[in-house]
């Protein structure tokens, strides 16, 4: 069956026809699914991308003016109280919905399967997807309310995140109120502004990048879910960070105490070259300047006090309000900008049929960055976060940022708490925890929850697995 005449129109009036050179050939499926591909494409927005993001190659320029910003100290001021009681006030209410941005694979991680997959505690091995469950239950019994979860999956991934969820009972969720929301895709474009095939019936595209969350929850019809549940918060945070507090009363009540339309948990950096992006102020407006677009100068620079002048990092914890997203993404475009990579893109050669694994970059990925939509807000709010409380990120295999670092760092954080209730945790000479330590976020999510039920007669012996479960029982060997 040849291609339809208004296909092939489609596609040869753009300069895209050799996109078409093996449909005669294919099965009738294949063919539906090339064309269904090409019907969805905007091939006026793809001719402009083409002219803005290909044929230039974009350049950062950073403006002269660039400031640190405001930040609000992690204890939350003076209007702390009064905010962490709006907080709940408004989880009380059902007004706070979690979204969960999981579409990545662990394949960094030697992992099969989606990343929200991957066993990351140190004594129960939960999935990161249990995690969440359990601390957006705990918030949701502690409140007495349902809070929706949305979940970014991607279309790699979203039939085997769909499976483990249903295999594992929902973690204790209703189905209907865990909503699945499949991340977009940009096609890739090779520096000649030609599209790729990835197989003869199927283009080459990749995803449009954590920025393309915002427009996934409109295009998916969350947004309208949402609205009909009365949520009007969003707390956006990704799936490899275990130590995320996935629903921050203090934050939640700061960002709507300022009217903020955007708000972001910072981190004070490490050192000036820490691979995060850097809050900052442009022109009166909160932006975040990758660390590879900072220049080491500026990195450096300090303050009076000998503080460093741009120590605030992005970590990907964000708060919004469903009306600016819905703002951001009306009339079926999101105004967040394009970004250009240039990577090794495998294609198939439209004269010859065969398929071409490049040494070197050949084609134009676009994506778009959540954090870009900062100074699009009419009102942000920055909220300081302790490292050792809420980041610690499972991205590699080994090394930093690892699981190894992770489970350090959780074990850290869990023995803290139990320390600071009266709970003896052993520790090596060098002051290490001395045993592998687990809390359930069902049992608390916090050292001020751990407080108010613990049992203070709890010992813990060196190199004990010790668990403390979601009623208190207490597991381990």
């Amino acid at each position: 069956m040849t291609a339809p005449e208004a296909l092939r129109e489609k596609v040869e009036s753009v300069g895209q026809g050799h996109v078409l050179a093996f449909y005669d050939e294919l099965s009738s499926e294949h063919q539906d699914l090339l064309r269904r591909q090409i019907e969805a494409m905007d091939f006026g927005q793809l001719s402009e991308w083409v002219e803005t993001y290909v044929r230039r190659k974009p350049k950062f320029d950073l403006p002269a003016d660039v400031q640190p910003p405001e930040i609000v100290p992690s204890d939350g001021g003076p209007l702390a109280k009064s905010a962490k009681q709006r907080g709940e006030e408004l989880l009380a209410a059902g007004k706070v919905a979690a979204f969960t941005v999981a579409g990545g694979q662990g394949t960094r991680l030697g992992y099969e399967g989606p990343k929200g997959c991957f066993p990351a505690t140190p004594v129960v091995k939960k999935p990161l997807f249990r995690l969440f469950a359990e601390q957006i239950r705990a918030a949701a019994l502690r409140y007495g309310v349902t809070i929706p979860w949305y979940i970014l999956t991607s279309p790699t991934n979203d039939t085997a995140t769909k499976a483990h969820f249903r295999q594992n009972d929902y973690w204790g969720f209703s189905p209907k109120d865990v909503i699945f929301v499949v991340q977009g895709t940009m096609p890739a474009i090779d520096f000649n502004g030609k599209l790729l095939l990835a197989r003869k019936y199927r283009l080459a595209v990749s995803p449009d990048g954590h920025g393309g969350s915002l427009s996934a929850l409109r295009k998916s019809g969350a947004l309208d879910e949402m609205a009909s549940r009365g949520v009007e918060q969003i707390s956006y945070f990704q799936v490899d960070n275990p130590l995320v507090r996935s629903l921050d009363p203090l934050f939640i009540g700061l960002h709507d105490l300022a009217g903020a339309e955007m708000s972001a948990k910072a981190l004070p950096k490490r050192e000036p070259m820490e691979k995060l992006g850097n809050f900052c102020v442009i022109d009166g407006k909160t932006r975040v300047i990758e660390y590879s677009d900072l220049p080491e100068e500026l990195a450096r620079s300090c303050l009076p006090d000998g503080r460093l002048k741009f120590s605030a990092g992005s970590i990907a914890i964000h708060l919004f309000r469903r009306s600016f997203v819905e703002r951001l993404t009306a009339d079926g475009r999101c105004l967040l900008p394009l970004h250009r990579a240039d990577k090794k893109v495998p294609y198939v050669d439209p004269a010859g049929g065969q398929t071409t694994q490049p040494a070197e970059p050949n084609a134009v990925k676009l994506e778009m960055f959540v954090f870009d939509a900062l100074p699009l807000a009419e009102k942000t709010l920055l909220l300081e976060t302790r490292r050792e409380e809420e980041f610690s990120p499972i991205k590699n295999m080994d090394g930093a940022d690892s699981l190894a670092t992770s489970l350090h760092d959780q074990v850290r954080r869990w023995a803290t708490w139990l320390e600071s209730v009266g709970i003896g945790v052993p520790r090596d000479a060098d002051g290490r925890v001395a045993a592998a330590v687990e809390i359930s976020p069902l049992y608390a999510d916090s050292a001020e929850e751990l407080r108010k039920k613990v049992d203070k007669t709890i010992t813990i012996s060196p190199g004990q697995n010790f668990y403390l479960g979601s009623r208190g029982q207490i597991g381990g060997s």
